[in-house]
């Protein structure tokens, strides 16, 4: 009897597209305000915290990307 060849583990993820997808950083508003390269997803962040009574989880700075695992 021959063996069945093994099925190849197809990813979820596009490994090329979301290289970085995992490593950056969740940061608070207080960080958006004090960085010297604000982007737009940051001011308006700082915006939206910036009302009484908002609540957030952070959100994801582009410039703290590190290095994706090989």
């Amino acid at each position: 009897m021959a063996k069945k060849p093994a099925k190849k583990k197809i990813s979820k993820y596009d490994q090329a597209v979301n290289k970085y997808a995992h490593t950056v950083k969740m940061v608070t508003s207080s960080t958006c305000l004090s960085c010297k390269t604000q982007c737009a997803r940051g001011l308006a962040y700082i915006e939206k915290m910036s009302k009484p009574g908002a609540v957030g989880h952070g959100v994801p700075c582009h410039l703290t990307k590190g290095k994706g695992m090989k």
